[in-house]
């Protein structure tokens, strides 16, 4: 346990202080914007698909570790993906942050994200850890926004 956590902080910590694919699209086909008024966190994601696939995506933003760190880390992952994969990998890290997927246990593709499993111990942080996957939805679904207070699971 003191081994996942150790490795939860040091994952964090990276991404936070280098995060990948930082900044924004010079001409994005898609773009979102995700805030979670409880915490501050607001972020911008664009990018440009090109026959439903994710060929370049960026974020940028003003938001704590956890959430700028789960933005770097879904970026990476989502890159090259399809859209159909990438919705997939949606569901999963929020199944996975609020406790209904045990990646332990069941098939899935997150990959390294599972770093993120934890979260679901920290309640006021699962917020920060899905709201640029909701922000990534939202953009998948050509809305300009989200928020973690009106229901992003539903986007």
């Amino acid at each position: 346990m003191a081994d996942s956590r150790q490795l939860y902080q040091e994952v964090i910590l990276d991404h936070n202080k280098k995060p990948r694919n930082w900044g924004t699209l010079v001409q994005p086909t898609h773009r979102s914007e995700g805030l979670n008024p409880l915490c501050g966190d607001h972020i911008f994601l664009t990018l440009q698909l090109n026959d439903q696939k994710i060929e370049a995506i960026q974020f940028e933003g003003e938001s704590c570790a956890i959430c700028k760190a789960s933005a770097s880390m879904m970026t990476t992952r989502v890159k090259g993906q399809n859209v159909e994969q990438a919705q997939q990998m949606v569901a999963e890290f929020r199944d996975m942050a609020t406790g209904k997927l045990d990646v332990d246990h069941t098939e899935h593709h997150l990959g390294r994200l599972t770093v993120f499993s934890g979260v679901r111990d920290l309640p006021t942080r699962v917020k920060c850890a899905i709201l640029p996957w909701h922000t990534l939805q939202a953009a998948l679904h050509s809305k300009s926004s989200v928020s973690t207070e009106s229901g992003a699971e539903n986007v």
